[in-house]
């Protein structure tokens, strides 16, 4: 009897890691808006069983986070803090184009879809907080200028200047490295 239950919770984890595995799959294939059908014809899984799983699509999207919050954390933290100020400038945009590099499509299916979901609204102003901070570990010098100033330094850091160099404006990585790197260092002059 045991066995068979077992067996069943085996299948259960699995189907569960399947769907998961499917959503980022898509997501990193540049389908940035899956569906359920998607995701569970990719997974091996009937409809029936995704909806066993996750209740709902933000339901998922809260374990395909949790599933890889460490692996985006790696990302972005650590790195050599030491140096000049123009070292550690560009040694934090490197980090960050290296990390946003990696979650480009999820970071495009955040912004996709935050309209609709509280949680990815919440995640992501989670992840924005701690690279802010992270930010400011590599810049301390970021507390010497004024906030107008602090605050353009976080916009040409994000993402989402970052996603308009690569994306609309078409420059390649080094290019839009670059470009940041002077930005910031500009702005730490003010």
């Amino acid at each position: 009897m045991k066995s068979s239950t077992d067996g069943r919770r085996k299948r259960s984890e699995r189907s569960r890691h399947a769907i998961i595995s499917a959503s980022l799959e898509l997501i990193e294939e540049g389908v940035l808006v899956p569906t359920a059908q998607q995701i569970s014809e990719r997974a091996g899984v009937g409809i029936r069983s995704f909806f066993r799983h996750f209740a709902d699509m933000e339901s998922l999207f809260e374990a395909v986070d949790a599933e890889g919050r460490e692996h985006v954390k790696a990302l972005f933290v650590g790195g050599d803090r030491n140096g000049s100020l123009a070292e550690r400038v560009l040694h934090a945009v490197e980090r960050r184009a290296a990390g946003y590099e990696d979650q480009k499509n999820i970071i495009l299916t955040t912004a996709a879809q935050s309209w609709r979901y509280e949680m990815l609204r919440k995640r992501y102003a989670h992840y924005q907080r701690n690279l802010r901070k992270d930010l400011k570990d590599w810049l301390p010098e970021l507390k010497e200028l004024g906030a107008a100033e602090r605050e353009a330094v976080d916009a040409v850091a994000s993402a989402e200047m970052w996603l308009r160099l690569r994306n609309q404006q078409g420059l390649s990585k080094k290019q839009s490295i670059e470009v940041v790197v002077n930005m910031v260092e500009r702005l730490m002059q003010q």
